[in-house]
């Protein structure tokens, strides 16, 4: 029988992996594949507050550094550097988006979001918008996929002004309000489903 000796996974050895290993741009997260460490008292709140162990992470710098080696699969969310791999809590969308700017150009609309651990994304093909109903309050829940089996839950204020920009248009037989950008049409709710 062999032994093993771990490491307790802590959220400080976790943090000075991922500068270690850090460089320009986003880790090569999905290229890291190291042993599963266990799980860490790490919690991202539906508002996109990060806790450990219960408190908050006041440091911004920090919620991004963690927030770029951050690796979804299976339906888990963990945190991965090159050398150990520690399972967190998240409990609806790993980020949010507090903002977007939308653009014209011609006939087409461009919306770019960006998330509050400053990630950008331009919703089209690449990142799109999907809207989920609360099943028993029917209140919408929007989406927009940033990076990686990655989402970003969009915050009210920026849903409330999107609605602003929205449309009717033809979806699997029916007529749906949603939003255009880059090109491809994101439905929201069935046309009839709204208020006169």
């Amino acid at each position: 029988m062999t032994t093993q000796n771990f490491v307790t996974p802590s959220a400080e050895g976790i943090a000075a992996a991922a500068r270690a290993a850090g460089g320009k741009g986003l880790p090569p997260v999905d290229r890291w594949n190291p042993p599963f460490c266990g799980d860490l008292d790490m919690r991202i709140a539906r508002d996109g507050t990060w806790f450990y162990m219960g408190s908050p992470i006041g440091r911004p710098e920090l919620v991004r550094l963690f927030s770029s080696i951050l690796k979804k699969e299976d339906g888990a969310y963990y945190l991965v550097t090159p050398v150990e791999k520690v399972r967190i809590t998240v409990e609806d969308a790993p980020f949010v988006a507090t903002d977007f700017e939308a653009e014209h150009s011609g006939r087409d609309q461009i919306l770019t979001f960006q998330t509050h651990v400053g990630d950008y994304a331009v919703a089209g093909p690449d990142h799109p918008i999907r809207v989920t109903r609360d099943a028993e309050t029917g209140e919408p829940a929007p989406y927009i996929h940033i990076r990686a089996d990655l989402e970003a839950l969009i915050d009210r204020k920026s849903f409330y002004r999107l609605a602003e920009l929205g449309a009717h248009h033809p979806q699997d037989g029916e007529s749906w309000f949603g939003l255009w950008s880059g090109g491809v049409f994101f439905p929201m709710i069935p046309s009839a489903d709204l208020p006169d």
